[in-house]
């Protein structure tokens, strides 16, 4: 007797429409920036605009007493650790806020049998790592430059955003076939954005809420790869394996329920388009 989530696994599927893949990503990435006059170059110039930003409004203008590094490490490891935490919290949001509109935005795909509907909100997560990978690399050089040269630690990043990425695409199957069946759930999914940014330590450090408070930093999907963003290029040390076990445990569960879900609704996306 099958079960609601008798999905199987996504690996066999998604490494045989491996080269559609890219192709789906190479296009969405690319149309983002199509006829402008910087072009790709804009996926560059953002993320170090933005972290100039913040090296001067939050730590000249604001320079909050508990923010991150305040006392340690002063005005540019909190514009650090401010982009770090703003880094994790693009990538998922951003898979979050777009994933319920694409397949609604794509009904001549939905009605063709053989298109794997499942890389749709792929595409989505892929095109959003593209983008955390660029800013990455402009938080190393930013860290190389302004604070100390990442150390071995940095070596261990994958540990920390492979999880990530597990659970965005979790989430975005989940959100995309929601958004098929619930319309509003495109409302609620930029809502819930917002206040994953203020609920996670993306401003602060977590030592910086009440006690009794504490918790909702906690239970946010986003703390653990935020902080441990931090502990390995800025603090020099590795997240607590405890922390880290438990979130790949989340991120896997996360991911293959959201897999599950998807293959097991597509069937009704015609139905409705």
């Amino acid at each position: 007797m099958r079960t609601p989530f008798d999905a199987g696994s996504p690996l066999p599927r998604l490494f045989g429409h491996r080269h559609l893949l890219w192709q789906l990503v190479r296009r969405d990435v690319a149309g983002r920036y199509r006829g402008s006059f910087g072009g790709l170059a804009w996926s560059l110039i953002t993320p170090i605009m933005l972290l100039a930003i913040y090296l001067f409004v939050f730590g000249y203008v604001f320079n909050p007493r508990h923010a991150p590094g305040a006392v340690a490490g002063g005005i540019v490891e909190f514009g650090l650790s401010l982009f770090c935490g703003v880094l994790v919290h693009s990538m998922f949001a951003e898979c979050l806020v777009r994933a319920p509109v694409v397949i609604t935005s794509q009904p001549s795909y939905v009605k063709k049998i053989i298109f794997p509907l499942e890389l749709l909100p792929l595409v989505t997560v892929c095109s959003a790592l593209f983008h955390m990978l660029v800013a990455l690399a402009v938080l190393l050089l930013g860290v190389s430059l302004l604070l100390r040269v990442p150390g071995v630690h940095a070596l261990a990043l994958p540990l920390v955003l492979a999880p990530l990425v597990l659970m965005s695409a979790g989430v975005a199957w989940l959100a995309a076939s929601l958004g098929v069946f619930l319309r509003d759930i495109g409302q609620l999914t930029g809502l819930l954005a917002t206040v994953l940014m203020f609920l996670s330590p993306v401003f602060y450090p977590v030592q910086a809420l009440p006690a009794d408070w504490r918790w909702l930093a906690l239970v946010s999907p986003l703390t653990v790869p935020i902080e441990g963003l931090r502990d390995l290029l800025l603090h020099q040390r590795m997240p607590g394996p405890a922390a880290l076990t438990l979130y790949w445990a989340v991120a896997l569960a996360l991911c293959w329920l959201g897999w599950a879900w998807f293959a097991r609704t597509r069937k009704g996306f015609a139905d409705v388009l």
